[in-house]
C-alpha cells in the first residue's frame, strides 16, 4: 500500500531500450532510498539490448530501497522458448534480439543465460495492489474478481479490457498495449507509450499523477 507522503514511479514497456531507460532515470526525480519505482514488464525483445536492460534493472535493485518489478508476456514467452516450447511464436514476437543478446560470444549457438537473471524472471510478480490503483502487465478481464484473473489475461488481454468502462475497485495501471500518448481514463491508465516503435518511454509518477516521457 502507499504510505503518506511516497512517491510511487511506474515505467512503462521498455523492450530492450537500454539507452530510453537511461535517460529516462536521469530525467525523473527519483530518489533510491526513499521512492518506490516500479516496472510494468516487458524488459526484453524487439529492442537492441534486452540482456543489459535487465542487467541495468538488477543494478537499481541492488542499491535502491524498493523496485517491484511486474512479468509481461514477453517474460513469459522467453521462459517458455528456454523450456523448448512455442519457440517459434516467441520469434515471431520478436525474440530474436534476446536470444542473441544471451548468446556467449565466440560460442556459436549457445545461449547462456546467468542465475540472477533466471532468478529474476522467475520472481517476476503478476500484479501489485496500491492506495486506489492496480498495477499489471496488460489488464484484467471485466467482471472477475482481480484475485480470480488469470495470468493470460493480466499479460495478453487487450480490446475486452481497454474498451470496459468496468469498475475493478480502484483505478488499473498497464501497459502491453501501445498508445501515442499516455491512455487517461475513469478507470485505467494505459504508459506503454511505444518506445521500441520510435516513440517514446513513459514514467507515471504518483500521487501526483505526472507524465514523464523520453523520446526515441
Amino acid at each position: 500500500m502507499v504510505i503518506d507522503d511516497e512517491r510511487v514511479f511506474i515505467v512503462g514497456d521498455i523492450h530492450g531500450c537500454l539507452e530510453m531507460l537511461k535517460r529516462l532515470m536521469d530525467t525523473i526525480p527519483w530518489h533510491p532510498h526513499h521512492d518506490r519505482l516500479i516496472f510494468i514488464g516487458d524488459y526484453i525483445d524487439r529492442g537492441e539490448d534486452p540482456k543489459a536492460v535487465v542487467d541495468y534493472i538488477l543494478a537499481l535493485k541492488s542499491y535502491a530501497a524498493y523496485v517491484q518489478c511486474l512479468v509481461g508476456n514477453h517474460e513469459i514467452m522467453f521462459l517458455d522458448y528456454l523450456n523448448g516450447k512455442d519457440q517459434e511464436v516467441y520469434f515471431l514476437n520478436g525474440g530474436w534480439h534476446t536470444v542473441q543478446s544471451y548468446k556467449v560470444p565466440g560460442s556459436g549457438q549457445e545461449l547462456t543465460v546467468p542465475q540472477e537473471h533466471m532468478a529474476f524472471f522467475e520472481s517476476l510478480e503478476r500484479y501489485i495492489e496500491l492506495e486506489g490503483y492496480y498495477i499489471v502487465h496488460a489488464g484484467f478481464r471485466p467482471g472477475v474478481e482481480v484475485k480470480e484473473q488469470s495470468l493470460q489475461d493480466m499479460t495478453w488481454i487487450r480490446d475486452p479490457f481497454i474498451h470496459s468502462s468496468h469498475d475493478f475497485g480502484k483505478r488499473v495501471i498497464f501497459g502491453h498495449t501501445p498508445f501515442s500518448e499516455p491512455l487517461v481514463m475513469a478507470n485505467k491508465i494505459g504508459i506503454d507509450t511505444g518506445a521500441v516503435q520510435g516513440n517514446k518511454l513513459t514514467c507515471l509518477e504518483l500521487p501526483e499523477m505526472i507524465f514523464h516521457s523520453v523520446s526515441a
